[in-house]
């Protein structure tokens, strides 16, 4: 089979296409035929070398769709043919086929195309997680989402419109307002816009968000914090640099500042994460939004594109 190998940290360059054998499934794990694979910042992050350390070489990526081709000795959730997502891969998904744990896949509805599926782990159970676990969020509050066209942000719209919360999103360009807009959002900001934030303030009549899910802290966490309601509470999902607050808005609020990655999910959040994404997914709540289609050979493209920013929806691969 055909997939992308990594031999040492470096930029997208060290991304290469290559033969290499095709798994085999072992006791409680199954192989699936993949038609889509998912590309997410972390990826870049892992292959530059951010992340620590990796055994060389091996295949990039946690997230994609496709078929169950064949299962090891005990798997009892999953059969040959069954259409599925991916939530993590024992092999990498950057390929045609990938070797995951029975508990790595989950249910694909029919209504739901490879491409959709392979938008779903990362950006929406990192959503969730920030959401619902760390953020505490309820229904009737006030959420502001940095970034709501991009993967993570629609996933965060879509989540919270099914949840009862009043949605407020930014984007950088008309089209991408546009989209966070069709997603659910109540309202959207150009977040280019001098003073952007104190309009959205003014829409929730002055109070201040009850929740910011914040993509880029380097650059916006100082000016959260005066935005906030409260007893407000901002998550920090994405930053790519240091940056300065003042305390004093924290304190004044009475807020709360929390990080968050994917990586630190527990047993009980995946199962109640994927639980949930599975129902949003067969009912319709769940609508990922792919915004770029390449072949598995773009790879290199793929991860100059998931960091240029700007994104509309979500990049997948088709291996």
């Amino acid at each position: 089979m055909k997939a992308i190998q990594v031999d040492q940290f470096g930029g997208p360059e060290v991304l290469q296409l290559r033969d290499v054998p095709d798994p085999k499934p072992g006791a409680g794990q199954v192989v699936v035929k993949l038609f889509a694979v998912g590309v997410n910042p972390v990826d870049t992050y892992i292959r530059k070398g951010t992340y620590g350390p990796r055994t060389f070489p091996y295949t990039p990526g946690s997230d994609g769709a496709g078929v169950i081709e064949s299962v090891g000795d005990g798997v009892k959730k999953v059969k040959p043919g069954d259409r599925v997502y991916l939530a993590g891969s024992l092999s990498g998904t950057y390929a045609q086929k990938a070797l995951c744990n029975e508990s790595q896949v989950h249910p694909l509805p029919d209504g739901v195309t490879f491409q959709q599926g392979a938008a779903v782990n990362v950006p929406y159970a990192t959503a969730y997680r920030a959401m619902f676990f760390r953020g505490k969020a309820l229904a009737g509050e006030t959420m502001l989402v940095h970034g709501a066209s991009g993967g993570v942000g629609i996933a965060a719209v879509q989540l919270a419109k099914a949840a009862g919360l009043i949605v407020v999103g930014t984007a950088g360009s008309d089209r991408g307002r546009a989209l966070v807009l069709e997603q659910g959002a109540h309202y959207v900001l150009d977040h280019h816009s001098a003073g952007y934030l104190e309009q959205g303030v003014a829409m929730t009549g002055g109070r201040g968000f009850d929740l910011i899910l914040e993509m880029a802290a380097h650059e916006n966490l100082g000016k959260d914090l005066p935005v906030l309601a409260r007893e407000g509470r901002v998550v920090v999902i994405g930053s790519r640099g240091k940056v300065e607050i003042d305390p004093r808005q924290t304190m004044m609020r009475d807020a709360n500042i929390m990080g968050m990655t994917l990586m630190n999910v527990t047993e009980r959040e995946y199962f109640g994460i994927h639980t949930a994404l599975a129902a949003g997914l067969e009912n319709r709540t769940l609508r990922p939004v792919v915004g770029k289609e390449l072949p598995l050979a773009d790879a290199p493209a793929a991860h100059e594109a998931v960091m240029s920013g700007g994104a509309h929806g979500k990049i997948v691969l088709i291996p």
